[in-house]
């Protein structure tokens, strides 16, 4: 859920990872082993080390240790949304994000990333969604776009797009993040007007918002998400024909296990333990199997690179820890299914002659 923005990449050159190749979907979480081979269960209290020239991360701790080696160049760090939207909410997750619900626009606190991100999803969501339309008003060029932005937390990115001209609507889990939303953007007349939110989750207003939608948000999201497949499918189902579907996410790779969980959340503390699930992040070639199965066509899949020094986000052809997406709903299938839908097929015909 982090990224870098050439708005910003002046300031410092991020911190990263070039060259590393991808892993596929059977990638196993690194295991601590003994001298002998064996798996052993203690626990890490380690101290990292990078060596940038020879590429080695080493995790180590008394008797233990972990490396972990891809001809690194230098450190990249991963981050997350901090909250989570999925199909089937997780309730451990829930009292976690709870904890953190009035902190979400302390612009130098644990959310820091994310006001960071904007400038990079931001312009990556404007950017797709004009090159689908002939004309548009400079000061707002997503007038009259309706945009769903499914765990919106407390509104980072429904405010910006709001700025824009969008009608958006953000919808979360939690009541506590929806309050914090809802009471700022009460400071300001036109963003209360563009903008609704709705404590909910995605299963909630399928019947009710079906292809209604321009767009839909799911930043740092789909990680905390139960059963990811019938979340895309719900994407699908309120994205109107043609409609665009941006997702930022975590990587499914060794790296992203030692740097997500094991060094933010047990090592440096960055984010608070159980933050994440490394068996939930997917990778994106899997991603993308997800998207077209249901009728979404993929544009665009790039890599987004933090640096924890400078607080900024670029983009980069590394996947292998974060990455954006863009898919758009295809408009063939939609016809497709409002055709077989006013007409019977054969089944049908031959059920009504009997």
């Amino acid at each position: 859920m982090w990224g870098g923005c050439g708005l910003r990449a002046a300031r410092g050159r991020a911190l990263g990872l070039a060259g590393v190749r991808r892993v596929g979907r059977k990638v196993e979480p690194p295991r601590a082993t003994g001298l002998e081979g064996k798996q052993t269960n203690r626990t890490l209290l380690v101290i990292p080390w990078l060596f940038s020239n020879n590429g080695i991360m080493c995790l180590k701790s008394n008797n233990i240790s972990f490396a972990y080696s891809n001809k690194m160049r230098s450190l990249r760090y991963v981050g997350t949304r901090f909250h989570s939207t999925s199909t089937t909410v997780d309730p451990k997750e829930m009292k976690i994000f709870q904890a953190l619900a009035f902190k979400w626009w302390d612009e130098q606190g644990i959310y820091a990333p994310l006001h960071s991100m904007n400038d990079l999803r931001v312009p990556f969501i404007r950017d797709n969604l004009l090159k689908m339309v002939a004309r548009h008003q400079l000061e707002s060029p997503l007038s009259g776009m309706k945009i769903l932005d499914v765990g919106c937390g407390g509104g980072l990115l429904c405010e910006p797009l709001g700025r824009l001209g969008a009608l958006v609507t953000g919808i979360d889990p939690l009541n506590e993040n929806i309050k914090t939303a809802q009471q700022h953007k009460s400071f300001d007349p036109i963003l209360d007007k563009r903008i609704q939110y709705k404590a909910c989750i995605l299963e909630d207003i399928v019947e009710e918002t079906a292809e209604s939608f321009d767009a839909v948000v799911a930043s740092e999201v789909v990680e905390h998400v139960n059963d990811l497949e019938t979340f895309i499918q719900c994407c699908c189902k309120v994205l109107k024909p043609g409609g665009s579907l941006f997702i930022t996410t975590i990587n499914k790779t060794q790296l992203s296990y030692a740097l997500a969980i094991i060094f933010a959340e047990q090592i440096a503390g960055i984010v608070p333990k159980g933050t994440h699930t490394w068996e939930k992040f997917v990778s994106p070639e899997q991603l993308e199997s997800f998207l077209e199965s249901n009728g979404l066509l993929v544009q665009t899949i790039i890599g987004m690179l933090y640096n924890p020094f400078s607080g900024y986000w670029r983009w980069t052809e590394n996947t292998s820890l974060n990455y954006a997406t863009h898919a758009v709903k295809s408009s063939v299938q939609a016809e497709n299914e409002e055709h077989h839908a006013k007409a019977p097929g054969v089944h049908g015909m031959g059920a009504s002659q009997k």
